[in-house]
């Protein structure tokens, strides 16, 4: 399960995503954990049905609506194509369950494609959490997030694999960040790498770190499609049947001083703490999945349904080169 290929070959439900803020790095967020030989905190934060699915993406495509492709979108109620820190600090909910976390997370929608009609279905979100785990510096100091921090990793148009492992390059440690399987921490932990290396820690030594674990209820298509006949029917929005074009968004909206007290205090080894128990925490506020699940927003598109092409100019591209990304204006016919 710790390869990188594509879905062809392994047809999983679940994908993660590892991102990082280091302190000194913030505008290029490395991609990684780190540090080996530190006891490190963290705790896991869940979120309900997604706030909302539709083609905004205010990092890579501010202040345009539409956007490219469909997200699953989950966090703070004030999400918009163009939005600030103090923006997401003024929203009235969030589907997440900590209520001291007005952030926004966002990755690319799934979708199904009939062997038969060849049209698209969304497929239904399963679970979605993250986790935030902080990483050992120089001096034993992690900060949150700060306030107007976003973190991009993936590339939409990547259609395979391109990397070496052991480059230790950005390109590479982004590309070896989103895969099935998790990532090893370091190299004094038990197996998780496919090469048993562990991460360099040249470039991402320290920081704070967010892992996505997202999945899709793929089974509810489990008869509509034979494995071994029919190609592989799960595309993302991108208009990638090949799984390598996952990505993932963050945009800060937390309480800095709930974080910090968080990540400060929440990491006692001989209390829930220290097992990484949200609702242990004094410093967060865990709200009940009912009352997350409350908070919506519209959709300014239909996304779902059967649909004759995926919304937005994403016509299948299967690589193994780059994809190329279309507007309207130069959208093939």
């Amino acid at each position: 399960m710790s390869d990188l290929r594509g879905w062809g070959e392994k047809p999983y439900t679940a994908r993660r995503i590892f991102l990082q803020h280091a302190p000194s790095v913030i505008r290029r967020p490395c991609l990684l954990l780190g540090s080996a030989g530190v006891a490190n905190a963290w705790f896991r934060v869940a979120c309900t049905d997604p706030l909302v699915q539709e083609r905004l993406d205010p990092i890579i495509s501010p202040g345009v609506n539409p956007s490219n492709h469909v997200h699953t979108i989950h966090g703070a109620s004030n999400f918009n194509p163009t939005y600030n820190y103090d923006n997401l600090r003024a929203s009235n909910c969030t589907n997440c369950l900590v209520a001291q976390d007005l952030s926004n997370y966002w990755f690319p929608k799934l979708y199904f494609q009939d062997p038969k009609t060849k049209l698209f279905e969304p497929v239904n979100n399963g679970t979605y959490s993250f986790t935030i785990r902080t990483v050992a510096t120089e001096t034993n100091l992690t900060v949150a997030f700060p306030p107007g921090l976003r973190m991009i990793t993936g590339d939409p148009r990547r259609r395979s694999k391109k990397f070496a492992v052991g480059l230790g390059t950005q390109d590479e440690l982004r590309e070896r960040a989103i895969q099935w399987s998790c990532l090893r921490y370091n190299a004094g932990l038990p197996g998780y790498d496919d090469n048993g290396t562990g991460f360099p820690t040249t470039d991402c030594e320290s920081g704070l770190n967010l892992f996505y674990e997202i999945t899709w209820n793929v089974h509810d298509f489990s008869g509509r499609w034979t494995p071994g006949t029919d190609k592989w029917p799960f595309v993302y929005a991108t208009g990638d049947p090949t799984g390598f074009s996952w990505h993932g968004d963050f945009q800060n909206g937390w309480d800095t001083t709930a974080l910090q007290n968080a990540i400060d205090n929440c990491n006692n080894p001989n209390d829930p703490t220290g097992s990484g128990i949200t609702e242990a925490c004094s410093f967060l506020t865990v709200k009940t999945a009912d009352l997350s699940n409350t908070c919506k927003i519209k959709a300014i598109e239909t996304i779902g349904g059967q649909l004759a092409k995926l919304p937005g100019c994403n016509p299948l591209q299967f690589g193994p080169g780059d994809a190329t990304i279309f507007s309207a204006a130069t959208c093939p016919q």
